[in-house]
């Protein structure tokens, strides 16, 4: 496979599972209602991520499309922040910081854990490319089960329960769940 490459296995995800607690799926809904995203259908909890910003009035198209090519004035959209749950997941820290030397990452930039419940998904897209040529996509699988699957182009993949994968996320993707669990991933973006 060219787009996925599983990169480590064996990875215990129980302690960051365990300390998940229904109120953190809910503090953040950034994704899910992103204008125009592939996230509907999801829920986040978002670990690291840039300043938000709101594309609302008689501009917020010319914003949007800046934002998209990282050239919003006083903005970059490479750096990101801790947001509270990165904090109250103390059980997370672990998990990115060993990915980081793991792969050799100088910068990390957003860490979020997904969910997509049984029978959700996420849409086809592809990441922006400014985003997506800058850092490196990696997943660690915290619970899956056979009747996920993952699409980039024209490959598709199963991701188990503790495993790390990379994947071209300048590509088109998309995950459907035809589970009945809950597919939860910790997703991170490392600059190599």
């Amino acid at each position: 496979m060219k787009n996925f490459r599983k990169l480590h296995e064996g990875i215990n995800p129980l302690p960051l599972l365990e300390a998940i607690t229904p109120d953190l799926w809910s503090e953040d809904s950034y994704l899910r209602h992103y204008p125009q995203g592939p996230f509907g259908e999801i829920e986040s909890i978002m670990l690291r991520f840039p300043h938000k910003v709101v594309f609302e009035g008689p501009d917020a198209e010319e914003r949007l499309a800046l934002y998209k090519t990282n050239m919003l004035p006083g903005f970059d959209q490479h750096e990101s922040i801790d947001y509270p749950a990165y904090a109250a997941l103390p059980q997370a820290r672990p998990l990115v910081m060993c990915t980081m030397a793991l792969v050799g990452g100088v910068r990390l930039g957003r860490c979020f854990i997904n969910k997509i419940n049984p029978g959700g998904r996420i849409f086809p897209h592809a990441d922006t490319p400014v985003h997506a040529d800058y850092y490196r996509r990696f997943h660690i699988v915290l619970q899956s089960a056979p009747g996920v699957d993952f699409r980039c182009a024209d490959e598709t993949a199963f991701m188990g329960t503790g495993e790390l994968w990379w994947f071209d996320n300048r590509l088109e993707h998309e995950v459907n769940n035809h589970s009945d669990t809950a597919r939860i991933h910790l997703v991170m973006d490392i600059k190599l």
